[in-house]
């Protein structure tokens, strides 16, 4: 499969119709009056979150979105009809940036949410509305004015209660299985995930939340190795973060260093991020540990984060300790959503949070492109921007 979180595309709103300039003309009629009507106003552009769409794959390959224009007004008093407005269907979960101002224009974060993107050209009048008693026959018209264009940067970021946040092989991909009835690829080699993954995890009857799995980051990923500054955004809606540490690593790498690694890269990427989001701490595969080093390792991991916040000892495959882990998740979930509905200032200050985590994340990566951009042009004189295309593709 192919997942494309970011694409870039044109959007034009339709152009009014003109008004029309007629007089009257009919057999016995003599000098008969203005009748020009007005035109029509230009369709509109609106982006539609649809649950049915969880890539921007279609984005690739059609680029530019044009509203229809309106059509302009006829003799005998006719309006011209109204451009019909043209509605582009995107993930839900989709972030709207005008590329040229850099404004955010909006979040679709709810099924069938539409943003008005292109406003359309408003009509041009007819030679009837300037009719008077001291201008019996007028000349005047107007024209419909153009429809507003944009080029829009969309950002898709998967909706997710909680986010698994680790270095590849922490068992992440193996914990959703666990957890939920998603079946992300999982094997005894090392190797990451490639694309996001999304489980429902049913604590209960009617309880339940959604839980997100990313490709593993690794140490440098704020500054392009590996795919995790790639995802680490995706993280920005995501109230709880659980980081997994591998206590049984399969390379030299030792757990409570994997840690750092992984909190150091996460603050690189947004220090907001790694400081405002409720993060809590997952030693998995415990089962694979001599039970004379577990303690030792476990202690080593908290000493080496200076962590004081929730811990979890986990073994991801066998299920051991996840039940209580997700019990906990939906607890602390439900005490959110509570805060968030009766609080208006909690609200405030979550969107505030989201935003500037959006922008730390943004200006990270767009310092990387023109870091790796400056770098080509210097060994390559053949250079192409193309080559550097800012959408982001992987396939499994």
């Amino acid at each position: 499969m192919k997942f494309v979180d970011e694409a870039t595309i044109y959007v034009r709103a339709g152009k009014g119709g003109n008004g029309a300039l007629s007089f009257w003309r009919e057999k016995f009629v003599a000098k008969g009056g203005p009748d020009g009507g007005d035109g029509g106003d230009g369709g509109s552009v609106y982006l539609v979150a649809d649950e049915s769409l969880n890539t921007l794959i279609d984005f690739r390959f059609t680029k530019k979105y044009i509203a229809e224009n309106g059509q302009g007004g006829m003799g005998r008093d006719m309006t011209g009809s109204k451009g019909a407005d043209l509605e582009v269907k995107v993930p839900v979960g989709t972030t709207v940036i005008d590329e040229d101002t850099g404004e955010t224009l909006g979040d679709l974060v709810s099924i069938g949410q539409r943003l008005k993107v292109a406003q359309g050209g408003h009509k041009g009048l007819g030679n009837t509305r300037f009719k008077s008693s001291t201008n019996r026959a007028p000349r005047q018209t107007t024209k419909g004015t153009v429809g507003e264009e944009r080029n829009l940067k969309l950002e898709m970021k998967v909706l997710a209660d909680v986010g698994l946040l680790g270095l590849p092989n922490a068992g992440k991909s193996t914990f959703i299985r666990s957890v939920s009835s998603a079946k992300p690829k999982v094997a005894d080699y090392p190797f990451t995930t490639l694309v996001p993954n999304l489980g429902v995890v049913k604590v209960k009857k009617h309880q339940s939340f959604v839980i997100a799995d990313i490709p593993g980051i690794i140490e440098g990923a704020a500054e392009g190795a590996g795919l995790g500054i790639r995802f680490l955004k995706h993280l920005v809606r995501n109230r709880i973060l659980l980081h997994i540490v591998d206590m049984a690593p399969w390379d030299e790498i030792t757990p409570d260093q994997a840690a750092v690694i992984a909190v150091n890269e996460l603050h690189e990427f947004s220090p907001t991020l790694a400081e405002k989001r409720d993060r809590w701490l997952v030693l998995n595969k415990l089962d694979m540990v001599p039970e004379d080093e577990r303690e030792e390792r476990c202690q080593a991991v908290i000493d080496a984060l200076g962590w004081e916040g929730k811990t979890y000892r986990i073994s991801a495959i066998s299920g051991e300790g996840t039940e209580v882990l997700c019990l906990d998740l939906m607890t602390a979930l439900e005490e959110m959503r509570e805060n968030l509905a009766n609080d208006e200032n909690a609200q405030a200050e979550e969107n505030a949070v989201r935003d500037l985590i959006d922008e730390e994340g943004r200006e990270r990566i767009r310092l990387l492109r023109a870091n790796r951009r400056n770098a080509a042009q210097e060994d390559d004189d053949d250079f192409d921007d193309d080559d550097y295309d800012v959408d982001v593709e992987y396939v499994r």
